[in-house]
């Protein structure tokens, strides 16, 4: 009876569900789940022959200076991974995505200048990270996205200037946040944190601490407390004005409309143009200083760096929605009119004179804001062209061009 109690003794140790490392401790639970403690040992390396029932391991306090996707590839039923204290300094992308039950990942306290984030991607089931302590010098946007069991993120004491729009509204679960000791560049691309740190029922943990490390100005000042004055999202008013052309094969005219914005910092003006022949997209001046068009630019569209668009000879073929976009690092602005063009049998002294129109209105949203259709309108100016028979019939009387604003309400986009 002896040799049998030996042997089922033996059975039970060498069990795959009990193996542990020799310079670790391994017990289970209370709530069934398999322990591994192997921290406070001095390791320069994940130690091998872990069980793969294990669900917590402990690592902290060691000499780990990097980790592999071999590095954790026995253990694949994670549930809390406690890395802190040790000297790593790079993980292999993919090392944590092959936990897919982790809930609990700890790697504050060591040298990491990057992360793999894109293993995020595959922890669904994470509660807390906490990457305190460290060097890490970006969070890229969308990076924590899809962890909406997170509770607790830890990012302080790292080397952060900027965080991009929204980085944490996808995190429906979080509860604490921790972002002090970071050199955040309090340049109007971070005014958004502010905004939703006073509208969240997320808590900042030392708060007062996250503070301002630049521009000069603001060094010193938390990052919560900038003052609004600094940041405005754009505004934007549209005028337009058609006039003859002066000469030109087809004896047309020139339609010009001007964007005047405002804002801080000063926005940038974008145009985009719809017609039959399709869209046309246009970022900054496609006019030089000299006057001449730029290389890369649109020559069918002019457009200038004061705002001001114009279409030479504009034709049936130029209708369409011309929309001007104001851009700046709060905000977004747009405001659109629809333009037509219509022959005309009346003398020319009879139609009305050219009366540029604001347009102000449009559609603004803040940063990573999408646009509601709803709130977007247009109007339509219709351009009556005189053919070149009713001005001679006129004797030869002065051309003149009118435009007719004809009030449509808001169209839906």
């Amino acid at each position: 009876m002896e040799p049998l109690l030996v042997v089922l003794a033996l059975v039970t140790l060498l069990s795959p569900s009990l193996a542990c490392p020799s310079p670790c401790s391994c017990s289970t639970k209370k709530n069934g789940r398999l322990l591994a403690e192997c921290a406070y040992r001095e390791l320069r390396d994940v130690p091998r022959g872990l069980s793969p029932n294990v669900t917590i391991l402990t690592l902290s306090a060691n000499r780990l200076g990097r980790l592999g996707r071999a590095s954790l590839a026995e253990v694949p039923e994670l549930q809390s991974l406690w890395l802190g204290y040790n000297h790593i300094s790079f993980v292999e992308p993919g090392t944590f995505a092959a936990l897919p039950h982790l809930k609990n990942l700890d790697l504050s306290h060591n040298r990491l200048a990057e992360f793999p984030w894109q293993d995020l991607r595959n922890l669904s089931a994470l509660q807390i990270l906490k990457l305190s302590n460290n060097r890490l010098g970006s969070l890229p946007g969308g990076a924590l996205a899809g962890l909406r069991e997170l509770r607790s993120l830890w990012l302080n004491d790292n080397e952060l200037t900027t965080l991009a729009r929204g980085t944490f509204e996808a995190l429906p679960a979080l509860a604490q946040l921790q972002l002090f000791h970071n050199p955040f560049n309090c340049s109007c691309k971070l005014f958004w944190l502010k905004e939703w740190a006073h509208s969240t029922s997320v808590v900042l943990s030392r708060a007062g601490s996250t503070l301002c490390a630049a521009p000069a100005r603001l060094r010193g000042r938390a990052v919560t407390e900038l003052p609004g004055s600094l940041c405005v999202a754009p505004s934007a008013q549209l005028t337009y004005l058609s006039s003859p052309a002066k000469a030109g094969p087809r004896d047309g005219l020139t339609l010009s409309l001007h964007c005047s914005v405002a804002g801080s910092p000063p926005p940038e003006i974008r145009w985009q143009i719809r017609t039959a022949g399709g869209r046309v997209d246009i970022h900054g001046p496609t006019v030089a200083r000299d006057g001449g068009a730029k290389a890369s630019g649109q020559q069918r569209f002019l457009a200038f760096k004061n705002g001001t668009m114009a279409i030479p000879d504009f034709g049936k073929e130029d209708e369409g929605t011309y929309t001007c976009v104001a851009v700046n690092d709060v905000g977004t602005r747009d405001v659109s009119v629809s333009v037509a063009l219509s022959g005309s049998e009346l003398p020319a002294e009879e139609l009305p004179r050219d009366d540029p129109q604001a347009i102000p209105g449009g559609h603004s949203c803040a940063k990573g804001d999408q646009p509601d259709p709803s709130g977007m309108g247009e109007k339509l100016l219709i351009v009556y062209h005189v053919p070149r028979e009713v001005r001679s019939a006129a004797g030869n009387r002065e051309f003149r061009l009118g435009i007719l604003l004809v009030a449509l309400g808001l169209l839906l986009w």
